[in-house]
């Protein structure tokens, strides 16, 4: 095995990349450090399928470190650059400490992030960033229409690019222009875990039946109970739409699923044009792949 100083490994949701980076951890004594814009919050493990659903949140899983998992609350935003500056210092203090860094996750704008680096936008005011976030919620297209040119459609992203514009008086897309810092350098060897679309959908069609049942109905009913924003995460809309009776359960998890393949299909096309892997694994990995690198 010829261990590298760093990895990334991407995929599509569902794609068993999170089992793959453990056992490729186990093997090159790796700290996984998270680089999924979901399961970085903590009290939805189930519905992101983050390595801590069902298991106590600490700092570890059978011995291999796990970093940046869980560690905001529902209630809190974070930007890239918040992202870049966490997944920064966990990539520092994992080589400090002994471990090789392993970035997992499908979040593409975080992976970008850490390879090409980001633009060195000003920081965002309190007052500005609240602004921001009450224009999405009280009219997302009116918030929409005032940064189009960006493409951003979520709520998150809307209301990051909106804060910028009132911060700076530039749409972001200007300021991506601009000299990026905060890659990672060396570029971390980049894996890419890409299977097929059908195998895809085959395994999300079994798998969020069985977050349901594993608490994700659970974690839907605090976050109705709290007032909490239900678009964290496919899925929480429409368990919260159940919750509060708008929806059956069967629709539930029909919509779930259907969004969820929708955003695979949205990830694998990313991946397609915007990632250059260093190696693709056309398949659900074994074992056998982690021992490859």
């Amino acid at each position: 095995m010829n261990t590298k100083s760093a990895y990334i490994i991407a995929g599509p949701t569902a794609s068993g990349k999170t089992d793959f980076a453990h056992k490729l951890a186990r093997a090159v004594h790796g700290a996984i450090i998270n680089c999924d814009s979901v399961q970085i919050y903590r009290g939805i493990e189930n519905i992101s399928a983050s390595p801590f659903a069902g298991r106590e949140i600490s700092d570890e899983i059978d011995g291999v470190p796990y970093r940046l998992f869980s560690i905001l609350p529902l209630s809190e935003q974070i930007s890239v650059a918040d992202y870049i500056g966490l997944a920064r210092r966990e990539y520092d203090a994992a080589r400090a400490n002994g471990f090789v860094p392993i970035f997992v996750g499908g979040t593409g704008y975080y992976i970008n992030g850490l390879v090409n680096g980001i633009a060195e936008i000003p920081e965002i005011s309190p007052e500005n960033r609240a602004r921001a976030r009450e224009m999405v919620a009280h009219d997302l297209n009116a918030a929409r229409a005032m940064v189009a040119e960006t493409g951003a459609s979520d709520s998150q992203r809307v209301a990051r690019a909106v804060e910028v514009f009132l911060q700076t008086g530039r749409q972001i897309t200007e300021w991506w222009n601009e000299p990026r810092v905060g890659a990672i350098v060396p570029t971390p060897y980049k894996i890419l875990i890409n299977p097929p679309l059908n195998i895809l959908h085959e395994r999300i069609a079994t798998r969020i039946p069985e977050m349901l049942s594993g608490g994700a109905l659970c974690e839907a009913e605090y976050i109705t109970k709290n007032n909490l924003d239900q678009n964290r995460a496919i899925g929480a809309v429409q368990l919260c739409d159940y919750i509060t009776g708008k929806i059956t359960r069967d629709a539930a998890i029909e919509n779930w699923i259907t969004k969820t393949n929708q955003y695979a299909k949205r990830q694998r096309t990313w991946f397609k044009t915007q990632f250059a892997p260093d190696i693709t694994i056309n398949h659900i990995p074994d074992a056998d792949d982690s021992m490859l690198f």
